[in-house]
Parts: C-alpha cells; structure tokens; sequence
C-alpha cells in the first residue's frame, strides 16, 4: 500500500513526486514511456526561473536523479484503469495491480502531429508545437503557423510582437477561432492568412528549410522557404480509461485550482487537466499545490 501513486513521469508528476518525498510520503510512479514526456524533446528550456538554457533531458534527468535519491520507486507501465476500494484506490496496470492512499494523475498529452515524413526528426530544429516556448528563438524572423483555431491565432499574435510577418495557414476556407482574435489578424498587414491548403512535406534534412503545400480546391501546389513552423491543429490527451472514474471536458480532467478532481482523493496536474497555459513552469507550479493538497488529505485520512 503506497501513499501515493502518480500516473506519469513528465515534470508535473516528478514535482509531484519530489515534493511529497520531501514532506516523507511513500510515492511510486508509473511511467509507461520514458521520464520527462514532451519536455525531454525540447533542445532548450530557457523560462525556466534561474536557469538560461538547459535542454529537456538535462532537465529531466536532473529531476530524475532528484526524486530518485529521495527514494522514489518507479516501474514502466501503462495504467489501465483505477478503482475505489474501501476509502483508498487499486491502481491497475498492464503488468501489475497497485494500491494506494491518493492518485494523481500526470500523464500529460500529446500535440496532434501532421503525420508527416522527417517530422518527429525536425522537431526542434524548425517545427515546434509550442510558440510560447520556442517562439523567442526566431525574433527577426518571418513565422510560419498551421492551424485555424484559438491556439494558432494565439500563437501568430505572440510572435507577431517580435516577428516582421506571421504566415497562417488554414486547411478550410475560414477561420474557427473567437472572433475578437479573427478581427485581430485580419485588421493587420503584419498577419497573412492562406485557405484551402494542405501541407504536403516538410523540406530539410538536419534543419527546416521550407514547407511544400496543396490548395485543396486547384490541387495547385506550391513551396515556401521558412526555418520554422509551428503547429497548432490540437492537442490528444489520453484520459479514456479515467472516464467513467472522473469528470472530463473534452477528454481533459476537470479540477479546481486546488488540483482536486470531483472524487475525493484523485488529484490531476500538468498538461493532462483543462487548462489554458500548458508549460514546464505552470506543470511545476500545478504540482507543488498538489502536493501540498494531498498531503493535507492523507493527514485527514490518518
């Protein structure tokens, strides 16, 4: 019987980890892939308070060594389902079956990719998901953005603050963001909205070097020359098998700003519950109230 058992290996569940070790709870954590998540794939961190530049691994890895020699047990596998049991929960797992005190679920998200070639190889070298993070990387530059959405209009109107020319690209004849945000990019020369295209291939080897596209209405296609492009044509988190434990809205876990989730004792935190900013800084910032959070339920349940 753990106190708890975190569901996923990325920064929020090893903050979870790192700050219930240190409050002297008996923590395991099931990763199913690899520790770190997303964030081990980004070649530089550079918001990260007190730190210039580190990259996703070395950060990871660091986090790893520090949950670790608190003495956190951690085992790769995929959780499967959770169920109550008298008060306290059955964690299951494709290997094995676990029980604990409190849950917290940290398995994150995945953006939704193009599903293109050389494009898991480009990932940061010139395609990212996340303008907020990779945006101030190509100040000066003209920017390249895919989607037709809140985020991708989001997305343009950051990095217009620090790029000469915002390129978007929408796969339908309109766009379906808020119509505050549409007003936005259509009153201003910096932004240029291209419809009806279809991207067709990522150019480059080591480093992005342009984009080829299909207008879906000619079949016409045609290529641009760009170090970047950032997608934003959604997010997949992976919840089902939570679904009929917990409240979810559109497939994420609703929560309250105290990490609590509408049953008692399963907490969520980090990119896998709604919420507007999903960074390595607001994961961090999820698990520490937590952490705080479910150490005050465990001394209620004691």
């Amino acid at each position: 019987m753990f106190d708890v058992i975190v569901v996923g290996g990325g920064p929020a569940g090893m903050g979870v980890a790192l700050n219930l070790l240190r409050a002297g709870r008996d923590v395991l954590i099931l990763e199913c892939n690899a520790f770190g998540g997303q964030m081990a794939t980004s070649p530089r961190l550079e918001n990260i308070p007190g730190t210039i530049s580190i990259s996703g691994l070395e950060f990871s890895d660091k986090l790893f060594e520090q949950i670790t020699e608190l003495g956190a047990q951690f085992e790769l596998e995929t959780v499967t389902e959770i169920q109550k049991k008298d008060g306290s929960f059955v964690v299951k797992t494709d290997w094995n079956s676990y029980e604990c005190h409190a849950v917290v679920l940290a398995n994150g998200c995945s953006h939704r990719k193009m599903g293109l070639p050389k494009e898991d190889e480009l990932v940061g070298h010139g395609i990212s998901y996340c303008a907020v993070c990779d945006g101030a990387f190509y100040v000066g530059h003209e920017a390249c953005i895919i989607g037709d959405a809140n985020t991708a209009l989001q997305y343009a109107l950051m990095l217009g603050n620090y790029c000469p020319k915002v390129h978007i690209f929408a796969l339908f004849n309109r766009l379906f963001a808020d119509q505050i945000l549409i007003d936005r990019v259509k009153n201003d020369a910096k932004y240029d909205v291209t419809y009806n295209v279809s991207l067709q291939e990522f150019i480059g080897e080591d480093e992005l070097k342009g984009l080829r596209f299909k207008n879906t209405q000619t079949e016409e296609e045609f290529t641009i020359k760009t170090n970047n492009v950032f997608i934003a044509i959604g997010q997949i988190p992976h919840n089902e098998p939570f679904k009929d434990l917990i409240e979810l809205d559109k497939g994420f876990v609703v929560t309250n700003e105290l990490m609590e989730t509408n049953v008692p004792g399963i907490f969520a935190v980090g990119d896998t519950r709604k919420k507007s900013v999903r960074q390595v800084i607001t994961a961090l910032g999820d698990a520490s109230v937590a952490a705080v959070m479910i150490d005050r339920y465990l001394r209620n349940l004691e």
